[in-house]
Order: C-alpha cells, then sequence, then structure tokens
C-alpha cells in the first residue's frame, strides 16, 4: 500500500533523476530504497520508473504517484510545522504570499496590530513562489494571498479588501501629462516600466492594449517600487501603477498621473485562502483588520 515514504521517494526521483542521489537526500541507502519501491510495484503490477539513459524517468504509474505527492506532502509538512510552534508554546504561523509588488508597506499597517492582538502567533510574508502563488496556496506553501488578480480554484475563496484605479504614471513634462486620458494606440512609442511579471497578467496589457491590437515600443521590468518611480520621475518611461500609490508619495518626484482609457481600469485587492480555513480564526482576524484598514 501507498505511504509517506514512498511519496516522498517517487518526489526524490523526480527531482534528482538517479537512485544515489534520491537515496542521499532522503538519507537512505539505494538498497532500502529499492526495496521499498519494489515492493509497491508488485503491488500495484505497474513499473514506477525505467532508465533513461543514466537516469530514471517517471511512468505513467510514477507520475500518478507524483501528482498525489505534490498534493499531499506539502500538507504533511503544514501540520508538522503547526505541531512544532504549539509545542514550542506558539498558536501557529500565518504564512502570507503577495502577488501585489506595491502593497508592502501597506500590509506592514495589517501586520502590526494583528501581532498585538494575536502575541502567539508568528507572521511570515513570501513575495516569491516557485510555481506561483495561486499553487503556493493550494499546495500550503502560504495561507494567504493577496493579489488584484484572483484565479478561482474550487477548493479556494477569495474576498475583496478594497477597490482601487489603475493608472498611467510619468513625468510632469511627458508629452501626455496633460491629458485627461489617452487611447491605446498613444503608448505606441513609449517604454513602459513593470515589475516582472508576465505580460499577460499584466492590466496594462489584459485591459487596455490587447484587447486593443496594441503594445508599446518598449517593455522593460523593474523589481522595486523607489526604483521604478524614480526612472518614471526621470523621464525614462513611464508605468501602469495603482492609483493611491502615487498619491501618497511626499511630492518629491516629478510624478504624474494620467487614466488609460476615458473609463479608466478599476481593480480590486483580494485575499485568497483555502475553503478548509474559511472559519480559522488568524485568517478571519487578519482580513477583518485589512477591511479596516482599507485603501492605503
Amino acid at each position: 500500500m501507498l505511504d509517506r515514504q514512498h511519496l516522498k521517494i517517487i518526489a526524490a526521483i523526480h527531482d534528482y533523476g538517479t537512485l544515489t542521489e534520491a537515496a542521499g537526500h532522503l538519507h537512505l541507502t539505494q538498497s532500502a530504497l529499492s526495496h521499498s519501491m519494489k515492493k509497491l510495484e508488485q503491488h500495484s503490477g505497474a513499473p514506477l520508473w525505467e532508465k533513461d539513459g543514466r537516469r530514471l524517468r517517471l511512468t505513467d504509474a510514477g507520475n500518478a504517484v507524483l501528482n498525489l505527492a505534490h498534493r499531499l506532502l506539502p500538507q504533511f509538512e503544514h501540520t508538522e510545522e503547526q505541531l512544532r510552534q504549539i509545542a514550542s508554546g506558539k498558536q501557529g504561523v500565518l504564512r502570507i504570499g503577495m502577488e501585489c509588488h506595491p502593497c508592502y508597506q501597506w500590509l506592514l499597517k495589517v501586520v502590526k496590530p494583528f501581532l498585538a492582538d494575536y502575541p502567539g502567533v508568528d507572521v511570515d510574508v513570501r513575495q516569491k513562489f516557485t510555481f506561483g502563488g495561486l499553487q503556493a496556496l493550494h499546495g500550503y506553501d502560504i495561507d494567504l494571498l493577496l493579489t488584484p488578480d484572483p484565479l478561482h480554484l474550487p477548493s479556494l475563496q477569495y474576498e475583496p479588501v478594497f477597490g482601487y484605479e489603475q493608472v498611467l504614471v510619468m513625468s510632469r513634462e511627458h508629452r501626455l501629462a496633460a491629458s485627461e486620458w489617452v487611447p491605446p494606440q498613444a503608448l505606441a512609442e513609449e517604454t513602459l516600466l513593470t515589475y516582472p511579471v508576465e505580460p499577460s497578467r499584466l492590466d496594462i496589457f489584459s485591459h487596455f492594449l490587447t484587447p486593443a491590437g496594441c503594445t508599446v515600443k518598449k517593455h522593460k521590468t523593474i523589481e522595486t517600487t523607489e526604483i521604478m518611480l524614480q526612472m518614471i520621475s526621470a523621464g525614462r518611461g513611464i508605468g501602469a501603477l495603482p492609483k493611491w500609490l502615487i498619491e501618497e508619495q511626499d511630492g518629491s518626484l516629478n510624478l504624474t498621473t494620467v487614466r488609460p482609457g476615458k473609463n479608466g481600469i478599476a481593480k480590486s485587492l483580494h485575499m485568497g485562502f483555502r475553503k478548509s480555513d474559511a472559519d480559522a480564526p488568524f485568517i478571519r482576524a487578519f482580513i477583518g483588520l485589512a477591511r479596516a484598514l482599507g485603501t492605503p
């Protein structure tokens, strides 16, 4: 019968490709690893991997076990971490993932009162994911996902936190700066600065440029908000950012905003969580504090 060790072995074979490396990663001997998997193959009647040169390749049966491993192993690890926290006197850890690059300072304003209200709960904020925030939430790597672009799955639930407007940001001397709004065609000769996100998930493309069959002359990515705003202020390009982010600046930067399209782009920031955690007190409390804080 399948057990957790089988799942760990299959995952290691997939990750490392050889018995030697997989056994070393799991702190097992090769013979112990092989013996365990041969018993499973005998029980199932199907081989789990086959040789592909010097490496091993999972069969269809092996991939079926791998899919199960990807679903269950993170849940085992999540529960074990909870048990360790409880044993050390903590009530738990709330792990928050972010897909909203400019929201970090806003999030800190929610974390501060949460930590005061729940002294036994730690908070961990993660901004980078191996396979994206949605997979991290579904795979139990995080407990809450802060995102402006909720992708719905039957096992997940999203709640809106606040609404905002996405605007074009440019220097005050930019040729479009005096406009109330601009059409997509007006950006054809522009350099667009964005966070390192797939263009298909950027609102300026998916809600504005692409539907009109338009694009920009250049598209450059910048990781930090501060550097992006400095670049825009210096006339090195334009950005597409939340209006609240520009409104909270102290005025020292040479920035102004213009609406993309006559109707603009209306957005909402959401917090996503697993439906199985819908009644978890830490999650309900954090979302409540976030809503109370509202728009930055």
